[in-house]
């Protein structure tokens, strides 16, 4: 029998898997293409976005404060991007003014999250993911909660966003 604790981090794994192949061969111009008369986001801001708000959510408020991937790797200096900021609330351009290296450069920061994200569930169990958290907007709630709706929701919203993207660029979702 699969605990919640296995499921959840089976489900973050495939979405990570899903998110690295939506985005691992794109030129830097499709990652920043924004889709004309639309009012989106372009891949790049979408992809930071999703990625910097795991990193945040695991590392630093379900781990109690801990530093995240970005800052501890000095990825907002490498990438000259802000070290705290990660879209929410950015104006729209704003959000098109961003931009990300090479996907090469990128990826390596990606990876590093996706390996923290499962280093973290690989210490959890059950009874763990029953410990409350305070998150902005959310207040007060279990670690299941923040796993299964920031990342595993939110992340499933966001890569959806990217195949809808690139099919308006007129590459395949990606997903099929």
């Amino acid at each position: 029998m699969t605990t919640l604790t296995e499921f959840l981090r089976q489900a973050l794994r495939n979405q990570h898997s899903m998110i690295d192949q939506a985005v691992r061969e794109l030129s830097t111009e499709q990652l920043h293409r924004v889709p004309p008369d639309t009012g989106a986001n372009h891949i790049g801001f979408t992809l930071w976005h999703y990625v910097r708000t795991e990193d945040n959510v695991v590392q630093f408020i379900l781990q109690d404060r801990k530093p995240t991937v970005w800052i501890e790797g000095g990825y907002h200096e490498r990438f000259g991007l802000d070290r705290i900021a990660q879209g929410t609330g950015m104006s729209t351009a704003d959000a098109h003014a961003l931009r990300l290296p090479s996907i090469d450069q990128w990826m390596a920061y990606q990876r590093a999250v996706w390996q923290a994200t499962d280093a973290y569930c690989s210490s959890l169990d059950d009874q763990a993911l029953e410990r409350t958290v305070r998150i902005v907007p959310f207040g007060e709630i279990p670690v299941r909660q923040a796993l299964g709706t920031i990342c595993l929701t939110h992340g499933h919203a966001h890569l959806g966003e990217i195949c809808v993207l690139r099919v308006l660029q007129g590459l395949p979702s990606s997903l099929i």
